[in-house]
């Protein structure tokens, strides 16, 4: 692993999936979660400041990556539920059918290398009356803005650790058998109009 690999990114994707605006997106998911809850691509930790532990019984957190586990590992240590973290990534969810009470995905779907076989595992492990809550930037409805997302993503992938700039969020969710019951999209304040269409809600198998 080279050391930008090693060092920088994982660093720079803790700041920028840190930043303000994206907090804010955060807050507005993360406390709907309850009882026994999959985190995929739990990252550096951002989320767990957010759940409400007086309604989860305790959360999984899927995070393939040993450096950025590294940065979450103050967090993990001073949060008041259990949380058990599994160094996979999503497309191999090592949890049984119908385990998850609840599962969270915010700022994920755009890196996983392959969605739709990741999204059809969190569809198994998702008990029937479960739901999938989720907070993901990807492809703007704005014709002018997708050109800028197609022209800079394959840079955007190089540094970013394999982000997705354009990535059809609604679309992948439907494909891969969820039903979307709550749709919230829109630019966020603050952010680049290429990296910044957020879509966030509630879906269910």
């Amino acid at each position: 692993m080279n050391p930008y690999d090693r060092y920088i990114m994982p660093r720079l994707i803790n700041l920028f999936c840190g930043a303000k605006p994206i907090l804010k997106q955060r807050q507005k998911i993360v406390p709907r979660a309850s009882g026994r809850v999959l985190e995929v691509g739990m990252g550096s930790g951002l989320n767990i400041p957010f759940y409400d532990k007086s309604k989860i019984d305790m959360v999984w957190g899927l995070e393939p990556s040993a450096e950025i586990r590294e940065l979450a590992a103050e967090r993990i240590e001073k949060a008041s539920f259990d949380i058990e973290m599994i160094d996979l990534p999503g497309e191999e969810i090592p949890l049984e059918d119908c385990s998850a009470d609840t599962i969270v995905l915010t700022y994920t779907l755009c890196t996983i290398p392959d969605a739709n076989t990741a999204l059809q595992q969190m569809r198994r492990v998702l008990k029937p009356e479960g739901k999938l809550l989720f907070c993901e930037h990807g492809a703007a409805p704005d014709a002018n803005v997708r050109r800028w997302q197609e022209r800079l993503n394959p840079l955007w992938k190089c540094l970013c650790g394999g982000c997705n700039l354009q990535r059809p969020i609604p679309k992948l969710l439907q494909e891969n058998g969820f039903s979307i019951d709550v749709l919230e999209e829109n630019y966020l304040p603050g952010t680049p109009k290429f990296a910044g269409y957020n879509y966030w809600g509630e879906a269910t198998k």
